[in-house]
């Protein structure tokens, strides 16, 4: 086998909880993560040339060393010790800086690529181990489904899959800068934070409407202050059938819980029409990597 495609998949945060700024720097979380279906394609190709060349159908995205595709081949080389050549194309179809952690999947899915491609017999916790040292959504990517991340990201514990529905995604047209919201959150006692354990409660039941009930993102209490225009999406989407609606990640896109999917269409098509929310909307839904019946 000479090469290779993989799927990398987009995820939101159904609840985001901030505990404390470590010593370090860094922040303890505790987040549920959901996989999408919406997905990036990354295609692997053995060459005879010692380099790593990375090509994307996104003319603005890094195509060198900037690129966490090319961090997790290299780093993957690396350990094994393998000096060979590669050609990686990446079909993007996630939102860039969007807070769906899409630079974070296509790392890991490269890192699965070239586990199987080499036939490396790499487990997922030996990958996990390599994937923290490029990013800290980076081990969840490769775990996918429905998980409790805690200590910077990288601690996953899996968790019931979040029940169906459909998904729909708005990523407003700005750019949020991640350290600027974790360096302006306040967690001072004034701070609400979001019930996680209801949450894992929630989806131990696999209720759907009592998940939506309690889902939250602290990270919107920066974000939504600087950028009014993630709160009016949210609204939109409850007027429009919505259970719930969040920001995922730091922002800025904002995702809808719909119960059916008659209504995800009709809310799709709303800010399919009214561009000034935001000219990237996705209808999706949940992904899990096996059956979760």
């Amino acid at each position: 086998m000479n090469s290779i495609s993989v799927n990398a998949y987009a995820k939101i945060n159904l609840g985001l909880d901030v505990l404390r700024r470590r010593p370090d720097g860094y922040h303890d979380v505790s987040m549920i993560m959901q996989s999408l279906d919406l997905h990036d394609t990354i295609t692997i190709s053995k060459t005879d040339l010692k380099e790593i060349t990375i090509s994307t159908n996104l003319p603005y995205l890094p195509s060198n060393q900037d690129n966490l595709v090319y961090k997790a081949a290299s780093l993957f080389f690396k350990t094994l010790g393998i000096e060979e050549g590669l050609t990686i194309t990446l079909e993007k179809k996630i939102p860039v800086a969007a807070g769906l952690a899409g630079g974070s999947s296509d790392a890991a899915a490269t890192l699965i690529g070239l586990n199987q491609l080499y036939h490396a017999g790499r487990s997922s916790e030996e990958l996990k181990s390599l994937a923290v040292k490029i990013g800290a959504d980076v081990p969840y990517c490769i775990t996918l489904g429905t998980a409790l991340s805690q200590g910077i990201g990288e601690v996953l514990s899996p968790l019931p899959p979040m029940p169906s529905c459909s998904i729909l995604l708005v990523k407003p047209d700005i750019s949020v800068s991640t350290k600027y919201v974790y360096e302006h959150l306040k967690l001072d006692a004034s701070v609400s934070h979001p019930d996680i354990p209801a949450m894992i409660e929630a989806l131990s039941r696999r209720d759907l409407y009592t998940l939506a009930k309690t889902m939250d993102n602290i990270l919107q209490t920066v974000t939504i202050k600087e950028y009014p225009i993630i709160s009016d999406i949210k609204d939109k989407m409850k007027e429009l059938g919505a259970l719930t609606a969040l920001m995922s990640g730091s922002g800025p896109t904002v995702f809808g819980i719909y119960p059916n999917r008659n209504l995800a269409k009709k809310a799709l098509a709303y800010f399919r029409l009214h561009q000034h929310y935001g000219k990237q909307v996705f209808l999706t839904n949940p992904y899990w990597p096996a059956d979760p019946a």
